[in-house]
């Protein structure tokens, strides 16, 4: 029998003990909150995975049921905390996420990986439709962190992470269209002969 997988490769799961470790709640409670911190923007969320992942974590022994309540006419709602061991493996989980680079697989590389099946021509186009698409995002970006001024800065570090990639992304975007409109030849032929055909 396969060795389960801890929960807390998973992003959802990370943030839901780490919502835990403020104060004891129930998944609703948890979903309102991941809502309002617009943690879809960092990680993929979806309501119904939610309570997977609660089962998930209460197996590995993450955090357990502290009560149940009810408000009105609702059905009871369990109201979950943090165990030591949950606590204790959240804090290692941070460390290595923080101190170790992990190789993601984007798209974009995947694609850059493989763009020789699209023609010169077309691929200069296409940066330079990327290229406002990007500079769009980093202006929402800013208008966000603008906005949310009120906010502690330390709650918004993921939106100033977020803003440097996507202007890395951009400088990249910019310097390989410029490069293929100036001199396709120089990255190599075989692009050249392929779409020459």
């Amino acid at each position: 029998m396969a060795a389960r997988r801890d929960p807390l490769h998973n992003p959802l799961a990370l943030a839901v003990l780490a919502y835990l470790i403020e104060r004891p709640m129930h998944p609703y409670e948890l979903g309102k909150l991941l809502k309002e911190r617009n943690a879809g923007r960092s990680i993929d969320y979806k309501h119904a995975s939610l309570y997977m992942v609660v089962e998930q974590l209460t197996r590995a022994g993450y955090i357990a049921p502290q009560h149940t309540e009810r408000e009105g006419q609702r059905p009871e709602r369990t109201v979950y905390r943090p165990t030591e061991s949950g606590t204790s493996r959240l804090h290692e989980r941070m460390r290595e996420l923080v101190s170790v680079p992990a190789k993601e697989y984007r798209q974009f590389e995947a694609a850059l990986s493989l763009i020789v099946v699209l023609p010169p021509q077309d691929v200069a186009d296409l940066l330079d439709r990327r290229q406002r698409a990007l500079a769009e995002q980093i202006d929402q970006q800013r208008a966000f962190v603008h906005a949310a001024d009120d906010v502690e800065p330390l709650f918004q570090i993921e939106y100033h992470y977020r803003i440097e990639l996507l202007e890395a992304e951009l400088r990249f975007v910019e310097r390989f269209r410029d490069r293929i409109r100036a001199d396709p030849a120089a990255l190599g032929q075989f692009w050249q002969r392929l779409h020459a055909r």
